[in-house]
């Protein structure tokens, strides 16, 4: 009767001291410090656990030579082995870092483009992100990211601007305690990033790191012949395409020719978007000797007028949307009086509208380019008498060969007159590349579509349009970079949790195997008491 109440109390203290061993633990972790309270409940615990060992040491030693024992020395030695397994895979994850992004839109990953031009850095890049409190994890993994990918060039940093007042003053900043910012540096150009109003995303980063690295291109666009607006926000207005532009460090201006007849010295592209009216002999000139120097532009004629059979069209309509062959001519070009159609690839249910992805070989312009459509396109081709030093090519023509046609009839009486109509395929862009001495940049560049509807706001964002637009003007520019556009943009749901939070979600975590293995424990002294 006495041992049976003997061993009751050896459980009851060993249970305490295992209590008062795991209250210690849990406090320590919790409050990340191990004060007095903490080594005091140790002490107990250990004392408590000390004294029913010492108690029993004799019954002990009578197990530790039973063949039980043996079994479960064997029992602990594979889960010692195991242990040992699992702390070597995660100490193998640590040194070889691989990671899998398994979410819908790669939202933890660094877009292809990204990695690529993050790569070619040929200069260092500095990124300090400004937020008050702890930092949430998407921040946190988002610019590892870039310091990970970049091989060395991008370092990284975020600061609490209100513990680190000093810093953050170097910055020319007053952050208030809500407002949470990017700086992006390099050489002496800078750009800032207001994430405060929702998440940081990887276009950001990627735009302001472009902007500091690349040099600045300026990209004069011709007015004064209704020609498409870049400061028109419309459904007819080329904002979008602006912005894209700016987002790129490609600088859009206007261009008013005006009585002296001069493009400035500054222009690396000069654009003629869809004029509506001819331009004077002046002007045809200055275009004439802008290219002749070595000048790089991108011509986009627009639609001839189209009408029904009850409605003839007057001769001033029949002029009108010219197709600056006066021009083209002299570079073995030459656009029609004619509407590309075709029946079985174009958007919108409208057959004079193409939809094609069957491009040539300009990898620079159009690797990558999934459908472009155009609206109401001409026809271009190659004229027969051109100077021998002109290099033509045809970036992109019509999807299918006996369903497209150039149509003559301004009526769209829609059917292929072999008489009149030029059969398919049909070009709907050119190249024209003349060398102009042994100095690359003192080569001409010139870029002709026979539509510009497809960079307005109403289509840029349809199909791949964005894509070649800006592919374009990256070419004539003569940037080797890859061109950047915002993607969707991905919500970033977070919870933000203090560091003793944190602890305690740790804490339950290791919680429940924690319990299983201290049933383990009392399974085993009433298996051994028995014994």
């Amino acid at each position: 009767m006495t041992t049976k109440k003997n061993n009751k109390n050896l459980q009851m203290l060993f249970s305490i001291g295992l209590i008062c061993l795991f209250y210690a633990a849990c406090y320590s972790y919790i409050e990340d410090k191990f004060d007095q309270f903490s080594m005091l409940s140790a002490f107990t615990g250990l004392l408590c656990v000390a004294i029913c060992l010492l108690y029993k040491i004799k019954d002990l030693l009578c197990v530790i030579k039973s063949f039980r024992f043996k079994k479960n020395i064997i029992v602990f030695l594979v889960s010692v082995l195991f242990v040992v397994f699992y702390i070597q895979i995660n100490y193998l994850g640590l040194k070889y870092d691989r990671s899998w992004d398994l979410t819908k839109a790669k939202q933890h990953t660094l877009s292809k483009n990204t990695i690529q031009y993050i790569n070619q850095l040929k200069q260092d890049v500095s990124i300090t992100a400004f937020y008050v409190g702890i930092p949430p994890k998407y921040l946190e993994d988002l610019l590892s990211e870039y310091e990970k990918r970049s091989d060395k060039n991008v370092s990284t940093e975020i600061i609490d601007p209100i513990v680190d007042i000093g810093y953050a003053a170097k910055f020319g900043n007053v952050i208030s305690g809500k407002e949470n910012k990017l700086i992006v540096q390099s050489l002496k150009e800078r750009r800032d990033i207001d994430f405060t109003e929702r998440p940081l995303n990887e276009e950001q980063v990627t735009n302001a790191i472009i902007r500091v690295t690349r040099s600045v291109r300026n990209v004069y666009f011709l007015e004064g012949h209704g020609e498409y607006n870049i400061f028109d926000k419309g459904e007819n207005g080329l904002n979008v395409f602006k912005e894209l532009l700016w987002t790129n460090n490609i600088i859009s201006h206007k261009l008013f020719l005006g009585s002296d007849g001069k493009i400035p010295e500054d222009c690396d592209v000069l654009v003629i978007a869809g004029t509506h009216d001819f331009l004077e002999e002046k002007e045809v000139e200055a275009v004439r000797g802008y290219l002749s120097k070595g000048g790089d532009a991108l011509l986009m004629i627009e639609n001839v007028l189209v009408t029904t059979p009850d409605k003839p069209l007057s001769g001033e309509e029949l002029k009108k949307n010219p197709s600056l062959n006066n021009i083209l001519n002299d570079w073995g070009l030459n656009t029609g009086d004619d509407v590309v159609v075709d029946l079985s690839s174009h958007a919108g249910g409208d057959v004079g509208s193409p939809a094609t992805k069957r491009y040539m070989k300009h990898e620079a312009i159009t690797k990558g380019l999934g459908y472009v459509f155009f609206v109401r396109p001409r026809s271009i081709s190659v004229i027969k008498y051109r100077r021998p030093t002109i290099k033509l090519a045809p970036i992109v023509v019509t999807e299918s060969d006996e369903n497209s046609w150039a149509e003559k009839d301004r009526t769209l009486k829609i059917k292929f007159d072999e008489t009149i109509d030029t059969p398919g395929p049909i070009a709907l862009g050119f190249v024209a590349w003349e060398g102009r001495g042994e100095e690359k940049a003192t080569d001409t560049r010139l870029i002709v579509f026979t539509d510009a509807d497809f960079i307005t706001n109403t289509f840029i964002g349809q199909y791949s349009n964005a894509e070649l637009g800006l592919n374009l003007i990256n070419w004539l520019s003569e940037m080797d970079y890859q061109i950047f556009i915002d993607k969707k943009e991905v919500r970033v749901e977070r919870l933000d949790l203090t560091s003793r939070q944190r602890r305690i979600v740790v804490l339950f975590l290791i919680l429940l195997p924690l319990s299983i293995a201290i049933k383990g424990i009392f399974v085993w002294l009433k298996m051994f008491e028995k014994s």
